[in-house]
């Protein structure tokens, strides 16, 4: 089944879903009223859905775009999200709570769904900004990475739905120690492993029945380190982006940036410069993989091809960006960046400027610029959509 590319570009400030066909942009449907967490990010899930959260009406979205109704299921869930994941079969989903608009963590509920029948169960962990996983489909295993002291912490499934009702504490079955910095989680469906970033390294385990066994992490052989982490499934590698450079997060223009890319078939790594300034999130396209690049000299979006090639494509200013002697977070507009396995197309965000750049990544040529009628104040957020048919997803949350 081919249908034609859909994005959606979500405005979390204004309280907007929009939904746009590639290249061309032509409106297919929105949703008002709805403000997305722009932490927890977009799940894909099979035939072409997504999910995502609603922070402020504390619901989790299955949307279908594809489908007749836009969206399929609105199931109640604790918020603020933190991170939000699914098992390989795309029936379970766990949504983790976290910082949200407060100057320090103060949630410790853990919310499991079960798409197949709107099952809900919540329970409480540890207050924190965990990440999860959830490994295996048949008995999964829910694992929570945990800060803090650093673990990942193992629950199967079965003893989260089986607890009472009122949001009872519940004990891990088996915890691993992490590191007190972690942060960035991916999973390896095929061999169910779990792979946590944290500044040694990414750290990984396999599952053994209802434990996981550790294995020797991954060096990041650089002296920097990746604050985010995802699987490209197609290609079988894990991503991050490499942040070295001064601490000091007012001195961000000088912060170094890597691409970082670990074969987990052939156990090589490889790492390439991207600039100076913020770069982190990055998007999976069809050969490319797509990163956004800040900085007070001009802005730009990076593309590296799997051949090693980098090409980059000039993005004007944004109105309120980042400046030289402020920090790049608070306040600020900026851009996130969208992608899919299916297509070349790579989608960019103008934040403050409700305007969205449609790059075609084979030419590094902008094919189109969508202006949208919210601002995408922060630089919203986004996803292009697999098509219906694909069967190589990410399982947790971007």
């Amino acid at each position: 089944m081919t249908t034609q590319p859909l994005l959606l570009v979500s405005d979390h400030v204004e309280g907007c879903v929009h939904l746009v066909t590639v290249p061309d942009g032509t409106e297919a449907g929105r949703l008002p009223g709805r403000h997305l967490s722009e932490h927890a990010g977009f799940l894909t899930l099979p035939e072409g859905r997504v999910a995502c959260v609603d922070d402020r009406r504390g619901e989790l979205l299955v949307l279908d775009p594809y489908g007749r109704r836009p969206v399929a299921a609105a199931i109640p869930v604790a918020v603020p999200a933190e991170h939000l994941a699914t098992d390989p079969s795309g029936r379970w989903v766990a949504v983790t709570t976290g910082l949200g608009k407060n100057t320090a963590p103060w949630s410790d509920l853990l919310t499991v769904v079960d798409l197949a029948t709107g099952q809900t169960t919540r329970v409480r962990t540890r207050v924190g900004e965990p990440g999860v996983t959830v490994l295996g489909s048949g008995e999964p295993l829910v694992v929570l990475r945990h800060r803090e002291p650093g673990a990942l912490a193992v629950h199967p499934l079965a003893d989260l739905l089986a607890a009472p009702p009122g949001c009872p504490s519940v004990t891990p079955a088996a915890c691993l120690p992490l590191p007190d910095d972690g942060h960035g989680d991916a999973q390896d469906p095929r061999h169910a492993r779990v792979f946590a970033a944290t500044g040694e390294g990414v750290h990984r385990a396999r599952r053994d029945g209802d434990s996981l066994v550790p294995e020797p992490p991954i060096p990041w052989d650089a002296p920097a380190r990746g604050w985010y982490l995802r699987l490209d499934p197609r290609r079988r590698a894990l991503w991050s982006t490499l942040r070295g450079g001064p601490p000091d997060p007012l001195r961000w223009p000088e912060w170094t940036n890597q691409a970082w890319r670990h074969d987990l078939d052939t156990h090589t790594t490889t790492r390439t410069g991207l600039g100076p300034g913020l770069v982190f999130r990055l998007a999976l396209a069809r050969a490319h993989t797509a990163f956004a690049r800040i900085h007070p000299d001009g802005d730009e979006l990076i593309l590296l091809d799997t051949d090693g090639t980098t090409r980059r494509v000039a993005l004007p200013a944004m109105d309120g960006a980042p400046r030289r002697g402020s920090t790049p977070w608070e306040g600020v507009q900026r851009r996130a960046v969208a992608a899919s396995p299916d297509t070349d197309w790579v989608a960019v965000t103008r934040g403050g400027h409700g305007e969205v750049h449609l790059v075609d990544a084979a030419t590094a040529t902008e094919a189109n610029r969508l202006r949208l009628d919210t601002p995408l104040h922060h630089g919203g957020h986004a996803t292009l959509l697999p098509q219906p048919g694909g069967t190589a997803r990410d399982l947790v949350g971007r």
